[in-house]
């Protein structure tokens, strides 16, 4: 007891920062604390005014790429070639090596996915142990990572079906002990009452077999180890990948997505191994699908892996812009609510991305951005302006992506371009930009690179698209580059800036010489 309370003191405490006073006697009415009207709108106005639209979309996912259709318009073709091949499985065979090639939004990966998840839900059906494993070589794109998420993805399974054999197992026993000693080995496999053993049509003659046979599938699931995804010898990867594989019978098709990256950042190992395994497994089978963009990548193989790997080759052309509309017509009717389109959308969606190749994927895109850019805009169905606007979100959002990730050398050389044609040059020559870009190179105090390699940055921008380079003659003067921007030039500096680096580049003009203009 404080000395204040001895003393009986009632004066109340001094008032401090942060203490609130209170009293015993003090109540409050929960009915009575509300809040203000006009608070209560403020509270409510962020969210509630974008919800109070009626929404376009009645399941968005469908116009995403990764979205893999029951039905694949204009590909039955590139579909019944890939089930006649794979079938085999179905029999317990090995199918022949596929590669699948095709450009961009041609429809080769969302095919594949289709004909795997038949092949899986038939080999269900009829028993037989098959599965496909998928793996995106853009991410997964080393021979190291390749072998150990196969490998521990088929650790996973067989820890799953020894789990399940326990189980029956253990079921079994306990219907051992039900029943109890009337019969007890394989030479009585009848009760008293002429009921079954339940021993009778399995492979144990004993409960001590049955015993033994679930203590050794605890020691098979004690020896799995998962591989750590760096760390160990790549022989040990591959070792712990063939035992997990041979671990039990079965047929498995190994997908690899944009098959070249893995080739291109880690050689043909990868494909040799997997293509020469069957020769050494005992109870599974392994077949590969590949899948790429670029019809040439085998040219870099070696030629036992070529000859092995490429024993089926399908190709898939580009979509044209009424295969695109079909393509289009059909997700659109479960992507969207009826009457959520007016009647020119598709067409133009699917001429733009005729434009580009071909490209469903791009279409798709278009249509869904399309339908996001009406929603926000809470208009009640999607038209033609909200396409066109979502045509030029698209581009600027691809320079956008593909400017920034950019290295900062070639920021360098983009920036000299951008700072050239602001100050009124057209046409503007290699010699000019290695120009500014040394000015650039001073201000950020950067490496300067030679021209010759300023010059190679240059065809990589005109590669993606950014500039557009085109060597003309200057008669006995020699050829040279003109260049102009290909892209929005404000956007574009925007991000430039937004670097670190070259956003403390304050107002530098470029020193432009005159020349004359034949």
């Amino acid at each position: 007891m404080t000395d204040k309370e001895e003393a009986g003191d009632d004066e109340p405490d001094r008032e401090r920062p942060g203490k609130i006073e209170t009293s015993r006697d003090f109540s409050v009415d929960l009915d009575d604390v509300v809040l203000d009207e006009e608070e209560e709108e403020e509270s409510q106005g962020l969210f509630d005014d974008l919800l109070s639209g009626e929404p376009i979309f009645e399941n968005k996912e469908v116009l995403r790429p990764s979205y893999t259709p029951h039905e694949l318009p204009h590909r039955k073709e590139q579909i019944n070639k890939m089930a006649t091949i794979l079938v085999a499985a179905l029999r317990g065979e090995t199918p022949s090596n596929i590669l699948i090639y095709g450009k961009t939004g041609t429809g080769k990966t969302a095919s594949a996915k289709f004909v795997s998840n038949e092949l899986e839900s038939t080999s269900k059906k009829y028993e037989v142990p098959c599965s496909v494993e998928y793996i995106n070589c853009e991410v997964t794109d080393t021979q190291y990572r390749v072998l150990a998420q196969l490998a521990n993805k088929f650790i996973d399974e067989n820890e799953e079906i020894i789990d399940r054999r326990i189980d029956e197992l253990e079921e079994l026993l306990d219907a051992l002990d039900e029943q109890g000693s009337v019969a007890d080995s394989a030479d009585d496999r009848h009760g008293s009452a002429g009921q079954s053993h339940p021993l009778t049509g399995t492979e144990f003659e004993s409960r001590e077999a049955v015993r033994d046979r679930i203590e050794s599938l605890r020691e098979d699931q004690d020896e799995f180890e998962s591989v750590p995804m760096t760390g160990w010898p790549t022989d040990r990867v591959y070792s712990v990948f063939f035992d997990a594989v041979d671990y039990e019978e079965r047929v498995v098709v190994i997908m690899l997505d944009e098959i070249d990256k893995l080739v291109e950042k880690s050689g043909d190992d990868t494909l040799y191994n997997l293509s020469r395994m069957n020769s050494e497994l005992e109870n599974s089978r392994v077949s590969i699908m590949g899948i790429s963009n670029d019809l040439k990548f085998t040219d870099f193989l070696d030629p036992r892996v070529k000859s092995s790997l490429g024993e089926e080759e399908i190709v898939f052309p580009p979509y044209d812009a009424n295969q695109l509309r079909d393509i289009l017509q059909h997700r659109s009717d479960v992507a969207f609510k009826e009457g959520a389109l007016t009647g020119d959308v598709i067409p133009l969606c699917a001429a733009f991305a005729a434009q580009e190749h071909g490209d469903a994927r791009r279409a798709l895109d278009l249509l869904r951005t399309a339908g996001e850019l009406a929603e926000r805009s809470q208009s009640e169905v999607v038209d033609e302006e909200h396409v066109r606007q979502a045509q030029d979100k698209i581009e600027l959002d691809r320079v956008v992506e593909v400017v920034r990730t950019l290295p900062t050398q070639s920021k360098l050389v983009l920036f000299a371009i951008i700072l050239l044609e602001k100050n009124g040059v057209h046409n503007i020559n290699t010699g000019e930009v290695f120009n500014i870009y040394k000015r650039l190179c001073e201000e950020i105090d950067a490496d300067v690179l030679t021209q010759r390699r300023v010059t190679d940055l240059i065809s990589e921008l005109d590669m993606l698209g950014i500039v557009n380079a085109v060597v003309v003659s200057k008669g006995r003067y020699g050829r040279t580059k003109e260049i102009s921007l290909s892209v929005p030039i404000d956007e574009t500096e925007a991000v430039l800036m937004s670097d670190s680096r070259l956003g403390d580049i304050e107002n530098i003009q470029p020193f432009v010489q005159a020349r004359f203009n034949n």
